[in-house]
């Protein structure tokens, strides 16, 4: 009995040690430091060079480190007390060659390098597992955060048609599919064709492929819809399904409809601004079940 207290008493100072927020570009490593604080715990950002935001970053305690520095990340989060961490935010996978490995973590390459020999998700994986394996709680920003995660239902005042949810349902099968082969979050779907599938570069640059080939006239189906989804299997502690403005602006542009998304699955930054502008654009955004 001696033991099993101890125990309880180890997880519940854990629970509350210091978070430290591996972050990445965009708005959702601030959403979940400022959560963090709210609950009364200490926030740590370990920014990423060229990724994070320096304006934004400078408002809390914060490390900047290279991708690939480590031992340095792992060093400076025991010294700050953080026994959880957080990876959060935008980032471009770099290439092997691209890393900085740091000295004291040299002896990874090997094993980095086999990370690297796969998809996004057989990679984000791989980081999760090694920095366990130093002993740290790998934890998904939903957790601290759930606010972020998108509600079922519409967000603001449009819903999917009949013929927008036929679309979204052959978007979701269709991710159900591929995901197995670690490939892409979303799909456009419009009048039951696939007009476009998400690879490596990613939602915006696929927004951003469909509205040129609707400008050339290559595409004459009208409206569609963006259909994101985890894939199966995929650890969302590390990574999710995001929308935000940039997506609904990119979505206008290539001339469809909506988006659709898993609910309680899909990560929404900036959700207010989301609202706005998609009832500025005359388009639904909705969350629904069933992936």
């Amino acid at each position: 009995m001696v033991g099993s207290g101890n125990q309880t008493g180890q997880s519940v100072a854990r629970s509350r040690s210091p978070i430290g927020i591996v972050s990445g570009g965009g708005s959702l490593p601030f959403a979940v430091a400022d959560a963090v604080t709210r609950d009364n715990r200490r926030a740590v950002l370990f920014p990423l060079r060229g990724c994070a935001s320096p304006g934004r970053v400078a408002r809390y305690p914060h490390h900047w480190i290279g991708l690939g520095q480590i031992n340095r990340l792992s060093r400076l989060a025991r010294q700050e007390g953080c026994a959880d961490l957080v990876f959060i935010g935008s980032v471009v996978r770099p290439t092997l060659a691209q890393l900085r490995v740091d000295f004291g973590a040299l002896a990874l390459l090997p094993r980095v390098a086999e990370m690297f020999r796969g998809g996004d998700g057989h990679l984000l994986a791989g980081v999760a597992k090694l920095f366990e394996q130093r002993g740290f709680t790998v934890i998904g920003a939903h957790e601290l955060a759930p606010e972020i995660l998108m509600p079922e239902g519409a967000i603001g005042c449009l819903e999917p048609d009949a013929a927008n949810r036929i679309d979204i349902a052959l978007g979701l099968a269709l991710l159900r599919s591929i995901g197995q082969f670690d490939v892409g979050q979303a799909v456009i779907v419009a009048e039951q064709h696939v007009l476009a599938v998400e690879a490596a570069d990613g939602t915006d640059e696929m927004l951003a492929q469909v509205a040129s080939l609707r400008r050339k006239g290559r595409i004459r189906s009208p409206g569609g819809v963006l259909v994101k989804a985890p894939k199966p299997g995929q650890d969302r502690r590390m990574d999710m399904p995001t929308i935000g403005p940039q997506t609904i602006a990119g979505a206008a542009r290539a001339g469809l409809s909506g988006i659709a998304v898993l609910a309680g699955e899909t990560i929404v930054a900036e959700a207010e601004l989301v609202r706005q502008a998609a009832e500025r654009e005359r388009m639904f955004v909705v969350g629904v079940r069933g992936g």
